[in-house]
């Protein structure tokens, strides 16, 4: 029975969420224009076609913890006397809300109404219904399954043979390209595919089996092992496609990111369950992460619409006031009004947390 929170289920999709805020701030851009050579900095961006950054990292993490919490919220519900059979209406209504709320938001970043189908928010939408059909079958059915939806994918990006689309591995030629300009009737300038979806549904599968995993386990250092294995696993099974041929590419997600992603992600989610496989953490991290992945979607609507649309100019008139003031490069005031920004995040997801306050669907 599911009676409690875990921690590291929660302080995990809270750094995931922290990150991208400081994205919405423009911290990672104002940083990168002072130190344009930085290794780590670059980390902070994706990949500009073929390659992995650490970046890359944090969409497929979104998903895979999104999995963990659909399990968790659905075991509790089931505890509670609800059926699946009842609880497929809220999973229906919360997958149309991610939608609705990931294509708004694309209208938002335009100015005006569009189509585009490239929000993580859409994409979670389609990888909601996935995993919740498969929770009630075994571990076994549900990776067939997962492994199913990368080699379909993979296989339609491969196969296909649509004049002007059939380079699988090449901007704006492959068939997720062709999908869209049939959907959307143009293509992401960024070469974001809307069909993602698919594969990437294996990153919300397997957040929902890691879930299991935690909550039908046991002892604690079984489970870190587990997570240690398999995060071993993916990464040498992505590199592997890697070297063969079939590249890793995010934009598109390949079965080599896939995989490869999959794998970096579940070792650092074995390092928060090890961190909270104790009554007290190893690492006592900041109490904010936890505020921020208990409202996760709340705070993620928030920076992705009031931060950059307002609050970063807003406070921009203050903070760059202030920094001339005292002589403060205009450089280095454009961090320090990002900071000040993600200040004023982390308190509004403490101060909603502290009142109890959450926003769910």
């Amino acid at each position: 029975m599911i009676t409690n929170r875990f921690p590291a289920v929660d302080y995990f999709r809270g750094f995931i969420l922290f990150l991208l805020a400081a994205e919405s701030t423009g911290l990672y851009e104002h940083l990168e224009t002072l130190f344009p050579h930085s290794f780590i900095l670059k980390q902070f961006f994706h990949a500009e076609w073929q390659g992995l950054h650490f970046w890359d990292l944090i969409q497929p993490g979104f998903m895979l913890i999104a999995g963990s919490a659909l399990y968790f919220s659905t075991y509790k519900r089931l505890d509670q006397g609800a059926t699946y059979a009842t609880i497929w209406p809220h999973v229906i209504k919360r997958s149309v809300f991610l939608f609705l709320a990931g294509t708004g938001l694309h209208c938002i970043y335009r100015g005006e109404m569009v189509l585009e189908l490239w929000n993580v928010l859409t994409q979670l939408a389609f990888t909601t219904l996935i995993t919740f059909f498969l929770l009630r079958f075994s571990i076994p059915l549900q990776i067939a399954a997962s492994l199913l939806l990368l080699l379909i994918s993979h296989s339609l990006y491969v196969f296909s043979s649509i004049s002007g689309f059939d380079q699988p591995y090449t901007p704006d030629h492959n068939f997720g390209s062709y999908i869209d300009y049939m959907l959307m009737g143009k293509l992401s300038r960024g070469h974001w595919i809307a069909m993602n979806f698919l594969p990437t549904a294996a990153h919300t599968i397997w957040g929902a089996l890691i879930g299991r995993i935690i909550h039908r386990t046991s002892p604690p250092q079984l489970v870190f092992r587990t997570f240690l294995g398999l995060g071993v696993l993916g990464i040498i099974a992505g590199y592997g496609l890697d070297m063969a041929g079939i590249p890793i590419i995010k934009r598109t997600a390949t079965l080599s990111f896939t995989l490869a992603s999959a794998g970096w992600i579940t070792l650092l989610m074995a390092l928060f369950y090890k961190n909270w496989s104790s009554e007290k953490p190893v690492l006592a991290l900041p109490r904010y992460l936890n505020s921020i992945g208990n409202n996760s979607l709340l705070i993620y609507l928030f920076f992705e619409t009031i931060v950059p649309q307002w609050l970063n100019k807003t406070t921009h008139i203050f903070v760059g006031g202030f920094a001339h003031l005292v002589s403060i490069p205009d450089a280095w005031d454009d961090v320090l009004n990002s900071i000040v920004v993600l200040m004023i995040i982390v308190r509004l997801a403490t101060w909603l947390d502290g009142k109890k306050i959450y926003f769910k669907i």
